[in-house]
């Protein structure tokens, strides 16, 4: 009632109505909508894997599915948590974690910096380009075999191998963001007479931040995928090697608890990315 009369108010006597009253009065009636499809498609998102697990429950326990290939979820979840009381799921996931946090460090901080310089300069973006066009196609995982002839069956090899994959996503994101950026702003650095290292740091930095992330995040999808691609062919112990033993011994329920692993581990890095963004660039809010 309160907004129709403030409505018809202003309709009334459009001389009483400032412009500050007339825009807080279309953002009101905007705002309402947008949070009722807000909460409305996070019900959603909620709902429908819910909703895919009921659906594998009752067809497993059903029969509509042979339950040896697709076992019920609640068996596969009870099978998971044995696995970490037992303490060995624990250790195949922190062996895995330390191999992708190294990795993804030794990818993910040469490829901003130099992304940053090649977004920079077009001289050595002349010169690193061609090199980048011509080795980016190429799968990462057809050098594990190099790799592992130069470096040996050991945890370099692995941490290498998901460096190369995640230099790249970052390289070429931060090279885009900062090749995006408005020349207005790197316009008013050159007047201000900004020394390089003041121009790369409070101009091409903050202005690619928003690409950068986006590299980043492509980054740990990529290191997800090539650590378990490398753990099943090259080591003794992580959550690729375990999948890759259950299989052997066709323990369809431990292989898909460590598929479980691997997808929740997806989601939390991804999360935990998106808080760091939201920290880091308040203005992309």
């Amino acid at each position: 009632m309160i907004e129709l009369a403030s409505e018809a108010a202003i309709r009334r006597e459009p001389s009483a109505a400032t412009a500050d009253q007339v825009i807080e009065l279309a953002s009101e009636r905007r705002s309402v909508p947008w949070s009722r499809r807000k909460s409305t498609t996070r019900i959603v998102s909620i709902l429908s894997p819910l909703l895919l697990l009921a659906l594998w429950e009752a067809f497993s326990r059903l029969g509509a599915i042979d339950a040896r290939f697709f076992p019920a979820p609640t068996t596969i979840f009870s099978n998971l948590l044995r696995l970490f009381e037992t303490g060995e799921m624990w250790l195949h996931l922190g062996v895995s974690l330390g191999r992708i946090a190294i990795g993804f460090l030794w990818g993910a901080i040469p490829g901003v910096v130099l992304g940053l310089i090649m977004g920079l300069s077009p001289i050595v973006r002349a010169a690193v380009m061609p090199i980048v066009n011509a080795t980016f196609p190429v799968p990462k995982l057809a050098l594990l075999p190099l790799i592992l002839i130069v470096f040996g069956i050991g945890e370099t090899s692995k941490i290498i191998v998901i460096a190369i994959s995640v230099i790249y996503l970052t390289l070429i994101n931060t090279m885009t963001g900062v090749m995006n950026i408005p020349s207005i702003y790197l316009d008013v650095g050159r007047n201000f007479r900004a020394g390089r290292w003041m121009f790369f740091k409070d101009v091409a930095l903050p202005g690619a931040l928003p690409l950068i992330f986006a590299g980043l995040k492509l980054g740990m999808g990529i290191a997800l995928l090539v650590i378990m691609a490398a753990e099943f062919v090259g080591a003794k112990s992580g959550v690729g090697y375990f999948i890759w033993s259950s299989w052997n011994v066709f323990a369809v329920q431990d292989m898909y608890a460590g598929l479980i692993v691997i997808a929740v581990l997806g989601g939390v890095t991804t999360l935990l990315l998106d808080v760091l963004e939201h920290w880091i660039i308040p203005w992309k809010r």
